[in-house]
């Protein structure tokens, strides 16, 4: 059993600061259970495109930083929206920095999805990340669809998930996985 505090990272497939998916990254932050927090990953933007040719001792300083925020998790939070019936490039690219990589192997992973839809893309993500070796905690996923809906009625929404603790159960269960496998 993991007797210290948790720390999760959390990586926003969509790159816009006033996302569905990080709004509902943030209400998940503020509604941490003791003992767990949780830092949103800011640099998915600005990784370069992944070339095989800049792995090793030619990888950019911002992927290794990206990595780094990933190694001293004990668990992820993955929120992604659908594009055109897929992974969003830019969310995918950061994937494939990981590929090759030591850092998500066995990893837990949670997702928290902002739409009454887009499992196409919640299948996609499953089947790459498992492929990358990830462990995706099922009784921990979270869908709050918020997305489609005005700034106002997000922000009720959330508040509500916040206050009838549907965000602090899925990160309770998260939390009790990450114990589980340590």
């Amino acid at each position: 059993m993991i007797k210290r505090p948790i720390s999760l990272y959390a990586l926003c497939g969509s790159q816009r600061l006033a996302s569905t998916n990080r709004r509902l990254l943030e209400a998940l932050q503020l509604a941490c259970p003791d003992g767990v927090t949780i830092a949103i990953c800011d640099l998915i933007g600005d990784l370069p495109i992944f070339n095989p040719d800049n792995e090793g001792d030619k990888t950019p300083p911002v992927v290794e930083q990206f990595a780094a925020g990933i190694r001293k998790a004990d668990g992820l939070i993955v929120s992604c929206p659908e594009y055109a019936h897929g992974i969003p490039g830019g969310f995918k690219n950061a994937l494939d920095w990981l590929v090759s990589r030591d850092e998500v192997p066995f990893k837990p992973l949670m997702f928290a999805h902002a739409s009454h839809r887009g499992d196409l893309v919640l299948a996609q993500l499953t089947d790459v990340l498992q492929t990358m070796s990830l462990h995706i905690v099922q009784d921990a996923f979270l869908r709050l669809p918020i997305a489609g809906k005005s700034d106002e009625t997000q922000a009720a929404m959330l508040l509500e998930a916040r206050e009838s603790g549907l965000l602090s159960v899925s990160l309770s269960r998260f939390r009790h996985a990450i114990a589980a496998r340590a």
